[in-house]
């Protein structure tokens, strides 16, 4: 009966968002609002029936066909997005001009980034005086690091990482098949790019057609993406309610220093992006003004790749951001860089697990050298959930560290997670500002609009 009711709820304020969008109620109020009805939704629950109950395991499945289904469709436009978006980059003429700076640009500021995240989580590490052998493991700690060794057996050494980056079955990488497809599709794009620009020189004629088939893609994919993400304030009510309606609020206590030491360097972190604006001669509140809807998406879904579509909106609605520049920002933070899963999290997780084998994580050459390994092994790692761990895997076999630790933090692993999500949305969009602001091509008219009549659908 408890399950029947939960459902009829949902369908209810699901219902309840409809009717707001019938008043006319902005799309970025709506998504806050359905925040704020799945936080407290999903609190209900829990209090209700408690952590774990089978009424509450039992209903998770139906909101998951909301909240899942939605995540699914996002991702499902996703890769196509990735590929159509680098390509179309290339037919834009400006981007033509200054291709090779733009790329360099965006992946410095990815690179460099990452590297700053990698720094700041050693030093709250340091701060907070984290040790992973602190941390009591359960039966559920014990089963994820089994679980992390046995995936690290086909994890490639750091060459071979590099290596798989390369696209040997671009056709297989458009399905997601592997960690690296992202990168693969981007990189099967940018060459069929510099392909398009050759042929521009040799036969313009040939090349508008291409150009034309190219935008009209384009077009099309966007037509889909806007259909998608129409669909964001359901989804992210049944996220929401979903992912505080499971959580263990109790081990989320017990592991609270390691909580609030992850989020104080993911904070930081933002702070650094905001700096990183404001030296660009941009005022850092109005950024944090036009991606709060999109940095709030990520944080409830906990997918880069899913929140593509809205990132690349942003950027050029919003941010001023061409849409060639925003479509190479947003692509390459997809699987380049990302601040929170390949940046902050490894780095705090090998100074952790460092001491419980004899290694001091502050001398000098261990911090270099952990945030060189960090810096290069960003590089592929997917934008999807299980990410970081695929970062952590790479990085502690570098530095030669146990791999069993690395599930230590599992039960609070979710919630960390919706963090470092919206921190790599945040540094994929920087990038894409300092780009197109060096290069002169950022439309500050759109950047400095306060109006806030533009929608991201």
């Amino acid at each position: 009966m408890g399950i029947i009711v939960n459902i009829a709820i949902l369908i209810g304020l699901l219902v309840f968002l409809y009717f707001l969008k019938k008043k006319n109620v902005k799309f970025s109020n709506r998504v806050f609002i359905a925040l704020a009805i799945g936080v407290v939704f999903g609190a209900v629950l829990q209090w209700i029936y408690g952590f774990g109950s089978e009424t509450i395991t039992k209903t998770m499945p139906w909101f998951n066909i909301i909240g899942n289904g939605y995540v699914k469709l996002l991702q499902m436009v996703a890769m196509p997005l990735v590929f159509i978006s680098i390509l179309a980059a290339f037919t834009k003429v400006t981007i033509g001009k200054n291709l090779g700076k733009i790329a360099s640009i965006i992946l410095a500021v990815l690179i460099g980034t990452t590297a700053i995240a990698a720094s700041l989580g050693i030093l709250s590490t340091a701060i907070f005086d984290l040790d992973a052998s602190q941390i009591m493991q359960g039966e559920s700690e014990v089963a994820r690091g089994e679980e992390i060794v046995q995936k690290a057996e086909n994890v490639k050494t750091l060459p071979e990482h590099i290596l798989e980056m390369f696209p040997a079955n671009p056709f297989l990488d458009m399905t997601g098949a592997r960690s690296t497809s992202t990168i693969a599709v981007v990189i099967f794009a940018a060459l069929l790019g510099f392909a398009y620009l050759q042929l521009q020189r040799k036969d313009e004629e040939t090349a508008n057609t291409v150009k034309k088939g190219v935008d009209a893609i384009y077009g099309l994919v966007m037509g889909v993406v806007r259909i998608v993400l129409q669909l964001t304030p359901y989804g992210v009510l049944a996220i929401m309610a979903r992912t505080v309606a499971t959580s263990n609020f109790g081990a989320i206590a017990d592991l609270g220093k390691f909580v609030i030491a992850s989020y104080a360097a993911l904070i930081a972190m933002f702070i650094v992006h905001l700096i990183i604006v404001s030296l660009t001669g941009l005022n850092p509140v109005l950024y944090v003004k036009k991606v709060a809807e999109t940095l709030l998406f990520a944080f409830s879904s906990r997918s880069s790749a899913a929140t593509l579509p809205l990132n690349l909106q942003t950027q050029t609605k919003r941010l001023g951001v061409p849409e060639g520049i925003a479509n190479f920002a947003g692509s390459f933070g997809l699987s380049i860089g990302q601040n929170g899963c390949a940046g902050v999290y490894p780095a705090m997780l090998a100074v952790m697990i460092a001491p419980t084998v004899g290694i001091d994580p502050f001398t000098p050459g261990f911090i270099a050298m952990l945030i060189l390994i960090v810096a290069i092994s960003s590089f592929g790692v997917a934008g999807v959930g299980g990410g970081a761990t695929f970062a952590a895997i790479i990085v502690l076999s570098a530095m030669d560290l146990p791999l069993a630790l690395a599930g230590i933090l599992i039960s609070v692993e979710p919630l960390i997670d919706m963090g470092r999500t919206a921190l790599n949305v945040s540094g994929s969009m920087v990038s894409g500002i300092v780009s197109s602001r060096i290069t002169k091509e950022l439309d500050t008219e759109i950047y400095n609009d306060t109006s806030e009549k533009t929608s991201l659908v």
